[in-house]
């Protein structure tokens, strides 16, 4: 799109005055120095509180744009400058926070001239070239920049839109944020810090936060991004928006249709056309707007008001399919796309009638007749057997809470839940997006390598190159932005959670949903004083590990999201020394400018574990982990505690414990992966999914035993080696006890064995049952299976990924 004033940052600076309630004006070098506080450093990781620092000053950066026009177009100015002077000294650490502040920049401005398009457009072409993650970052940008170049102001449209839910005919697309505390974390003065914080966001974004004001702020914004300081004046515009009252629908809709007009056509042409039929609504908002000279310069940021949130604290693991079908059934898109009646009698609500039917205890009752049509008594009716629906649920689980007559026997109705041939394609394809390119993965199962060698592929995997993916991924009507707050253990129940979903057992929500996961690393503040020895331990750990890794290997995450959970039990602190006195939000604009930016995923792989007891009565248990599996002899734990303690006895060679038979696929650099096997005795060991050797991030198992093995006359044995599938086994009668994710509410205790492995992914299953049939023997990688990958990770999004 071509517009006529060139740009001249000096020129444009001087005659722009801010309006009426703005803040003051910045000059450049003010604001250069601000961008040069928040980039992030090598010594960063030395040195928290200056990480801590950083986050807090990227927050204040954005405070200082937001409201006025001029400090918005001179970050824009000094961004791009920092970008190209980055590129010139090949400073590669300081591309990606430079650009998401940019974009986010962008994103706010009120109007940005065609020459500064062009150079932004031309500096994210350029990142094409750039091995990853960079070259996937200047992708997405591109694109953006592209669409936005010729149809201004469509992604802060699309944007409020989508996560205000406006109801429109022509952007359809809804997301929303659903932030998930642990209680375990969480105490009372944190959950109400950030509650808290939720809900005063709406009172600094300007005021209420009703559907007509977020749709006066889109035609505010798309009328001068297309329109600029020479035909369009900001504060006329924004009283007489202000006026109209309800009938500003009637303007924002035909914003809408102009703008998705512009975008259908795909850039052809000047955007004349925009221009014009936006400059005949402007006149009609404003009724004197030919009458009156326009005062150059005169324009209003529309701020980026926060996305919907609702905070919960995590309780239940069905909590958050519950929220889900929700927000879903309360959408006005499920009015123009409702649900088939075998969903919506489905959809999860408070009461236990509403529950699944795979969540539901299953009744054995043994049944009074064959069970076949013919064989049913006179007058019954053959639907009721067969029908499923909310009143039948509920009445089903009010009869559990009476125990029956004695001697008699009731006829249940059944539940099939075989998936139809719909919902398998629908995990196939899902595997195939997300997948794609990568290649069946063998040993570690986590994903492909971020190189093409065979001894990369168990590397842990960041987001794929889309140029790389021949399946494109389909886009559905909703996203749920799902935050989760605490250490490790929240990422397990989290981890759990989503193997559950993928495993076709919400396939409603499968086929609407697009979910995506985000992470904020909390850990207790404190310790508390009757914690027990073992807590006072377990608080010397790192509760944390994710967290950690993904702050190694991203830097702008260390500066912004691991530096909001340090802050949060310090903003608790001083919430409860000045607990009248009203504080601007900081944790929602920290988590809204996250979920925004933050869309590069960092895949972890999800760990299957079979849990066998030593009683016969007690059937096995299937379960998952994400980071971390604990297992210990409880009989000998004080006694390994004090060997360790004690450096002499603990460098004697001798060792307490039980014997356990131990087999397990050792995983090698090389890529030649051996099974091993041998007996070992051990009070104990820990396996870990997530290593902190930066040199040695490979995507498997790491178990370490309690105690060093003492030497054979024919091998050593390590107590420390890598393994992607492991089988344990107690041999003698001493139980072992078996804590994932470092959580206590998920510890089994009296356990005889154990099997460990990768899980694999419901859609690579589907495929492989599909080419078993009409294959004879072993069914080998080919046909769809060589573009998935075997192993089901979880991706938790970032700024980057994995910059390496």
């Amino acid at each position: 799109m071509t517009n006529k004033i060139p740009w001249n940052n000096a020129s444009s600076t001087c005659s722009m005055e801010p309006t009426a309630g703005c803040s003051p004006t910045f000059s450049e070098s003010d604001l250069y120095r601000s961008v040069m506080a928040v980039l992030p450093r090598g010594t960063d990781h030395q040195h928290p509180q200056d990480c801590l620092n950083k986050g807090m000053l990227r927050w204040t950066l954005h405070k200082k744009v937001q409201s006025n026009p001029v400090n918005s177009s001179s970050l824009v100015w000094v961004l791009i400058k920092e970008l190209e002077k980055a590129e010139r000294w090949d400073s590669r650490k300081s591309i990606i926070p430079l650009l998401h502040t940019l974009m986010y920049a962008i994103i706010q401005t009120a109007y940005i001239p065609d020459e500064l398009y062009k150079r932004v457009y031309s500096f994210c072409k350029r990142l094409l070239t750039y091995p990853q993650p960079y070259c996937t970052v200047g992708l997405s940008y591109t694109r953006q920049i592209k669409t936005e170049r010729s149809t201004p102001g469509l992604m802060y449209q699309r944007m409020v839109t989508a996560e205000q839910r406006l109801k429109n005919e022509h952007y359809p697309l809804q997301e929303r944020v659903f932030i998930l505390a642990d209680p375990e974390v969480f105490s009372s003065s944190l959950e109400q810090v950030v509650s808290g914080d939720i809900e005063a966001s709406s009172l600094f974004a300007g005021g209420s936060l009703s559907p007509l004001h977020h749709m006066c702020s889109v035609v505010q914004h798309s009328i001068q991004a297309a329109l600029g300081a020479e035909q369009c004046n900001g504060p006329k515009l924004a009283r007489a928006l202000k006026d109209v009252g309800q009938d500003v629908e009637s303007h924002f809709q035909e914003v809408l249709a102009a703008l998705q007009q512009s975008a259908e056509e795909g850039g052809r042409g000047d955007g004349a056309a925009l221009r014009s039929r936006l400059q005949r609504l402007y006149s009609r908002i404003v009724p004197d707007a030919d009458s009156e000279p326009l005062s150059c310069g005169r324009l209003c940021n529309s701020p980026l008001p926060n996305p919907e949130m609702s905070f919960h604290m995590w309780t239940e693991h069905l909590d958050i399919w519950r929220v889900l079908a929700k927000w879903f059934r309360s959408s006005s898109v499920s009015e123009q796309f409702p649900l088939s009646q075998e969903q919506d009698d489905l959809v999860l609500g408070d009461s236990p009638s509403d529950l699944m039917p795979s969540d539901m205890t299953r009744f054995s009752v043994m049944s009074i007749d064959s069970g076949i049509e013919g064989d049913l008594p006179p007058g019954a009716d053959p639907s009721l057997s067969s029908s499923l629906d909310c009143a039948g649920l509920s009445a089903l689980w009010e009869q559990c809470k009476i125990e029956p007559e004695p001697g008699r026997l009731s006829r249940r109705r059944c539940i099939k839940m075989k998936p139809s041939v719909k919902e398998s394609m629908v995990l196939m394809q899902d595997t195939l997006q997300e997948n794609a390119g990568l290649g069946g993965v063998e040993g570690g199962g986590g994903g492909g390598g971020r190189t093409g060698r065979r001894g990369a592929t168990l590397q842990r995997r960041a987001g794929s190159s889309a140029t790389q993916n021949p399946f494109l991924k389909q886009q559905r009507l909703f996203t749920a932005r799902i935050v989760a707050m605490g250490d490790d253990r929240v990422l397990g129940r989290l981890a759990k959670v989503y193997y559950l979903f993928r495993e076709a057992r919400r396939l409603f929500l499968t086929m609407k949903v697009n979910l995506q996961f985000y992470y904020i690393p909390v850990c207790c503040a404190t310790t508390p004083v009757s914690s027990t020895k073992e807590d006072l331990h377990q608080s010397k750990e790192n509760l944390c590990t994710l967290g950690s890794y993904l702050s190694t290997v991203d830097p702008w995450y260390n500066s912004n999201i691991k530096s909001l959970g340090c802050m949060i039990p310090e903003l608790a602190k001083m919430q409860q020394m000045n607990p009248g006195k009203p504080k601007e939000p900081f944790v929602s604009d920290v988590i809204s400018y996250y979920v925004r930016t933050g869309q590069q995923p960092v895949y972890f792989t999800i760990y299957f574990v079979k849990i066998t007891f030593n009683a016969m009565s007690k059937d096995p248990v299937e379960d998952v982990f994400l980071t971390h599996l604990g297992m210990e002899f409880p009989e000998f734990r004080q006694i390994s505690q004090s060997i360790k303690a004690d450096k002499h006895k603990r460098g004697s060679g001798e060792i307490c414990g039980a014997v356990i038979s131990l087999n397990y696929r050792k995983v090698t650099l090389s890529g030649r992966d051996v099974d091993k096997g041998m007996s070992v005795r051990t009070s104990g060991a820990q396996i870990t999914a997530i290593t902190c050797n930066e040199a040695e991030d490979l995507n498997c198992l790491t178990m370490t035993l309690n105690e060093s093995p003492t030497k054979s006359k024919n091998n050593v044995l390590e107590s420390t080696f890598r393994a992607s599938n492991i089988k344990i086994r107690t041999l003698e009668n001493r139980p072992l006890t078996v804590t994932l994710d470092r959580d206590r509410r998920r510890t089994y205790t009296d356990v005889q064995s154990l099997e460990i492995s990768p899980c694999l992914d419901p859609g690579y299953c589907v495929q492989k049952i599909i080419r078993s049939k009409y294959e004879l023997g072993e069914c080998k990688e080919a046909g769809l299976s060589k573009y998935m990958n075997k192993g089901l990770p979880l991706p938790i999004n970032t700024f980057a990924g994995i910059i390496t």
